[in-house]
């Protein structure tokens, strides 16, 4: 996600929060029931634009000649998420070898759709399906592709009362699970693993929640990885924290909703907000002179993606950033100390035990990244017991530049397609002695 998009997003958070604040009584016994429906005010039927029709996942990977299946997965609570796959690369008519398997998994406002918008040249789907990969794309729950349940509607309040917690101890486990699952996956030790920001945020938690899964993941890739956010400098949860960072009434009334519904009126919006003249447009400014203007960022990408973001998240997966960056701890979400308790037997939620995390994890970073500060990513490396390093040099490269900077197949997906193949090489020797 470019800085364009992540500072958008604050103001926005900020006119709902504040139309929600402005009706609501002080008061911390709110009924339910007085809650605004965030669905109900922002799907609008009569939006005249035909954004959620845009071409999906499937269009943008066999646009260029590669072939493309969706997998329904259900996870253990219900949810029913989806997952792309390129099974093989149409380049190497490699179809009838046994292949490797990396996972990419993306931050948060996005989906599946981020991945292949680079196209072939760069996007790193499409080089690891061309270095031989079984490459599959995740989608966390929620977002456009994943809004289904076995009992819920995405129009209750039930479904969306999940964080990334839920997306991280459910989801990736399911998508992990079942990659291993299929003909291609059977007998083969684990995955490879790719996350940006949440997309990395999920993997800590979930293979420190639940270790067994580290024998399931090969090497994991963290680009701009966030757990502790005590540095972190980006305007939304800056502006958001003091309200929503603590369980009071404003984080009540803003918990367990869709926040910005994926349909035409909200992408129409989205759309509109940073036009010339906009009163909001000085929001997106700022990153106009770091991106566009220097020409840091593909253009064509970034006209995908902000045709297919936000893909939908809950508003609780919001909170809980917010709650991290109040604490100073990476840890399970808040309900309150009377809720908590009878949750986790404690009044504050656990801390995650990174320490736990034994897989090989890969650490990629910058100085100039205003949602993973170089403070946080050393102090949750501190931790890590089998970690390396990747320090980027371009004091510019920003949280955004790690999926679309003009030069990620350099600095990012070919370095990484290289260690992957550096473990493969290495497993084989050793499975040959």
């Amino acid at each position: 996600m470019s800085r364009a998009h992540i500072g958008l997003y604050a103001p926005l958070v900020g006119i709902f929060l504040g139309a929600i604040v402005l009706g609501a009584p002080l008061s911390n016994e709110e009924d339910p029931a007085e809650v605004p429906n965030f669905y109900e005010l922002f799907n609008n039927p009569d939006a005249h634009l035909s954004l959620t029709r845009a071409p999906d996942t499937i269009y943008f990977i066999q646009e260029h000649g590669y072939p493309a299946e969706r997998h329904y997965v259900t996870t253990e609570d219900g949810y029913i998420i989806s997952l792309f796959r390129i099974p093989y690369s149409h380049n190497l008519q490699n179809q009838d070898e046994k292949k490797p398997i990396a996972f990419i998994q993306h931050g948060l406002f996005g989906s599946s759709d981020v991945w292949p918008s680079l196209g072939p040249d760069d996007g790193l789907p499409f080089l690891l399906s061309d270095a031989g990969y079984d490459v599959w794309l995740g989608n966390a729950r929620g977002n456009r592709y994943s809004r289904n349940h076995t009992t819920r509607s995405t129009s209750h309040p039930d479904f969306w009362r999940f964080s990334w917690h839920e997306i991280a101890y459910f989801d990736i486990a399911a998508a992990i699970d079942y990659t291993l699952s299929t003909e291609n996956g059977r007998d083969q030790e684990g995955i490879h693993y790719v996350g940006h920001s949440q997309g990395t945020t999920v993997m800590f938690v979930l293979m420190s929640s639940r270790p067994e899964y580290n024998k399931k993941v090969k090497t994991a890739h963290m680009l701009a990885p966030v757990a502790f956010m005590d540095n972190m400098e980006d305007v939304m949860v800056n502006s958001l924290s003091p309200y929503l960072g603590f369980n009071n009434v404003y984080s009540k009334l803003f918990c367990s909703q869709e926040f910005l519904p994926y349909n035409d009126f909200v992408l129409a919006f989205m759309y509109s907000v940073c036009l010339p003249g906009s009163i909001v447009s000085s929001f997106c400014s700022s990153s106009e002179e770091t991106t566009v203007e220097q020409g840091r960022t593909n253009s064509t990408a970034n006209s995908v993606i902000s045709g297919a973001m936000p893909a939908g998240v809950s508003t609780d997966q919001i909170i809980h950033y917010t709650q991290e960056f109040q604490s100073g701890h990476f840890r399970q979400f808040d309900f309150g100390a009377k809720k908590n308790l009878k949750i986790y037997g404690t009044e504050a939620p656990p801390d995650y035990p990174t320490e736990l995390i034994t897989t090989e994890m890969h650490l990629w970073y910058s100085d100039n990244d205003e949602m993973a500060a170089v403070e946080d990513v050393l102090r949750v490396a501190d931790t890590l017991p089998n970690k390396v390093m990747h320090h980027m040099e371009d004091p510019l490269w920003d949280h955004g530049d790690f999926a679309n900077n003009w030069e990620v197949r350099q600095y990012i997906n070919e370095p990484i397609i290289a260690i992957m193949n550096e473990y493969e090489a290495r497993s084989e020797t050793n499975s040959g002695q």
